[in-house]
């Protein structure tokens, strides 16, 4: 089971720390995130990583190798300067023909204690081309941006322009899975393009499978983020 992790953001909320060390390598209890990270795929069914690199990616790049210490096998896509936006950056790996037929997405700075192999099987099963995984948010950690309805979701509007904002009850866990066809037909090669327009255009078309998860997301892209997350292991001992 393939996941594409997306990890070259300029991660400018983070900074003055960011300034030396990519936002996938700041400590948290004594270890980088990424190892906390890394861990929780291979312990949930995820074998293949593709780590999408950009900012300051050759300091990933040499903390994790190829991935042998965490039972993984890790390949790099790396994106330099010219950053694409993040359907750009899955584009990017297409181009470089390391997608399997069917893979996950998530984001370098996202902790999501979620079955990974879970959310395949339910993409596999659903017969759409992506899912996304939503967390019954009502507006608490971040503005909710989805709407469910079933098995699908029904409006994914990151402005909420699309229905009333009271409508938006649900947010973008951070986790979602893809056929690798979609992304040769809906993003062009070299294009700079962003995964919420994407989201979007399926939802509208009926073509975006929702799975919902149950318990919070966590992120180290602000402070009060890394704290919520260091707060979250250290309860788990």
């Amino acid at each position: 089971m393939q996941c594409l992790i997306l990890a070259g953001g300029l991660a400018t909320r983070m900074r003055p720390l960011t300034e030396t060390i990519p936002k996938a390598m700041i400590p948290v209890e004594g270890k980088p995130f990424a190892d906390h990270q890394l861990a929780w795929l291979a312990a949930h069914g995820v074998t293949d990583v593709i780590l999408s690199i950009g900012y300051l990616g050759g300091a990933i790049r040499d903390h994790v190798g190829e991935g042998g210490r965490f039972g993984l096998r890790v390949r790099y896509v790396d994106e330099g300067t010219k950053l694409r936006g993040t359907a750009g950056a899955v584009r990017l790996a297409l181009d470089e023909g390391v997608l399997e037929p069917r893979f996950l997405v998530t984001y370098g700075d996202s902790f999501l204690p979620v079955d990974f192999a879970a959310v395949a099987r339910a993409h596999a099963a659903s017969g759409a081309p992506a899912l996304m995984t939503v967390f019954h948010n009502a507006g608490r950690w971040d503005a909710s941006n989805a709407i469910l309805a079933g098995n699908r979701v029904a409006v994914y509007d990151k402005q909420r322009r699309a229905r009333p904002p009271e409508s938006f009850q649900y947010i973008d866990y951070g986790l979602s899975a893809f056929e690798r066809r979609l992304i040769a037909d809906e993003i062009p090669p070299g294009a700079t393009a962003d995964l919420a327009d994407l989201f979007h255009r399926l939802s509208l078309r009926g073509e975006l499978a929702g799975l919902e998860v149950h318990e919070r997301f966590y992120e180290i892209g602000s402070p009060a983020g890394l704290e919520d997350f260091g707060a979250w292991l250290r309860a788990r001992g």
